[in-house]
């Protein structure tokens, strides 16, 4: 097939490129702007565009299916050519449900933990050399690219609520009409196409409806959006609520005690880290994954890209980067390292890079999200809240919502790091957490020279 994608540059549009591409399909894409790492990988298979920026001309009528990603816009020239000639029109989950449709397919879904709950099925199925299709948030060790599309009678997804592409308003995850799915928690988020919080829950509502008859469903016990969800559930597949292994952690290391009585250490740490263990364990049981065999492989499990990712360690000093941005995110990743190390001091820099962080009415919703870091910094850039056309914000009212006794605001990534830099870094841990970069920052760089 020809196949071209518009907004080839995003995190999945670049993955799915390159899994087509791996699968023999005539690939061309488009965007106005790449950054790496798409940029480098695309070109190392001549996927990447010549030039930047739309061209109608590229759309010709020999094209089987044009892939729209959500950065274009509804007017894009490419996207207005492809609708004049009638060409077939697909959002990705779209294009992922067509190709799945005869699969068995698993959908991991939440605000919080969906990435990392993903990737721990994904790892288990492969420690095992099972045979799966995937598509993932976030780089993995072990996996060359995010997405693989084979003719593996199993599919693993990430079930994303946000918009699948400017064209189609529903959250992505409505596409996927899962076999098995879970539901790790449901806090608001995405402010922007999701206005209240009630609007956000009803989406979660939408995702139950999709399941298919004889479907299964695991979702957090003490999640009080859930349970109410699960009590008005009148579908046609069957809902569990799960909860937490019985944990420890001394000495800075986790074990858990699995409902056998046995007891297995691990690489992961963090309550909310052994809430998703335990969603990929159902999971994997439903698959057919014996105990034994699945804490042998979850064992070797380190995590995924930017999830408590370690930057740097040394002398008892540990740096670690996160992806947490929602303020349910923030809160579990903060009291993960807190639990990790109480004697420690823990020192969290927080940037807020997306349109919901920076919008002053959504703001409040982080109160109380870094209560457990001995000091908090928060980051945010003037320039980004130009760029998602939000008023500005003072750093005071900042500071105010999120109500923690010790925190400092910055604007200047320049003058965080100089703050950070005040710090005498014995026995102290350093946790950065951003959906961003702190405005183009090596923090692994960063780390390294901090922590010396």
């Amino acid at each position: 097939m020809r196949i071209h994608l518009i907004a080839i540059g995003g995190s999945a549009m670049h993955n799915l490129a390159i899994a087509l591409h791996s699968n023999h399909h005539s690939v061309t894409g488009s965007d106005d702007e790449i950054y790496n790492p798409a940029k480098e990988r695309l070109a190392k298979h001549g996927l990447l565009p010549q030039k930047m920026g739309w061209d109608e001309a590229r759309i010709k009528a020999d094209i089987d299916v044009v892939i729209l990603g959500m950065h274009a816009r509804k007017d894009n020239p490419e996207l207005k050519k492809a609708k004049k000639l009638g060409l077939k029109i697909m959002s990705y989950p779209e294009y992922l449900y067509q190709h799945s449709k005869d699969k068995n397919r698993v959908v991991v879904a939440g605000s919080h933990g969906k990435t990392t709950t993903t990737s721990m099925i994904m790892h288990v199925l492969k420690y095992l050399k099972v045979d799966y299709d995937y598509m993932v948030g976030a780089q993995l060790e072990g996996f060359d690219t995010m997405v693989r599309l084979s003719d593996a009678p199993l599919m693993v997804i990430e079930g994303d609520e946000y918009l699948s592409s400017p064209i189609d308003r529903r959250p992505k995850f409505l596409h996927y009409k899962p076999d098995l799915a879970v539901i790790t928690g449901v806090a608001w988020d995405h402010i922007n196409v999701f206005p209240t919080f009630k609007n956000y829950v009803a989406q979660f509502d939408l995702f139950l409806k999709t399941m298919r008859k004889g479907g299964q469903v695991f979702y957090y016990k003490h999640d009080k959006v859930l349970k109410k969800l699960a009590k008005n559930y009148k579908g046609k597949a069957t809902l569990f609520a799960y909860e937490v292994f019985d944990f420890d952690i001394a000495s800075g290391k986790t074990s858990l005690r699995a409902d056998d009585g046995k007891t297995h250490q691990l690489s992961i740490f963090g309550k909310h880290n052994l809430e998703n263990l335990k969603a990929a364990y159902l999971v994997c049981k439903e698959l057919g994954i014996e105990d034994k065999y699945f804490f042998k492989a979850i064992k070797t499990f380190k995590g995924a890209a930017k999830r408590l990712q370690l930057l740097y360690k040394k002398n008892g000093c540990v740096a670690y980067l996160d992806f947490a941005h929602a303020p349910s995110k923030v809160t579990a990743t903060v009291a993960a390292l807190k639990s990790k190390q109480a004697k420690q001091k823990l020192v969290a820099c927080l940037e807020l890079h997306t349109f919901s962080s920076l919008n002053r009415k959504f703001l409040k919703e982080y109160s109380g999200s870094m209560a457990g870091a001995d000091k908090a910094m928060v980051y945010f850039s003037e320039h980004t809240l130009k760029m998602k056309k939000l008023p500005l914000l003072s750093t005071e009212e900042v500071s105010a919502a999120f109500n923690h006794p010790n925190i400092e605001v910055f604007t200047d990534n320049q003058k965080l790091l100089k703050a950070l830099n005040r710090f005498k870094w014995k026995d102290k841990q350093l946790l950065m957490m951003s959906s961003g970069t702190f405005n183009g920052l090596d923090l692994k760089k960063e780390a390294k020279r901090l922590l010396n």
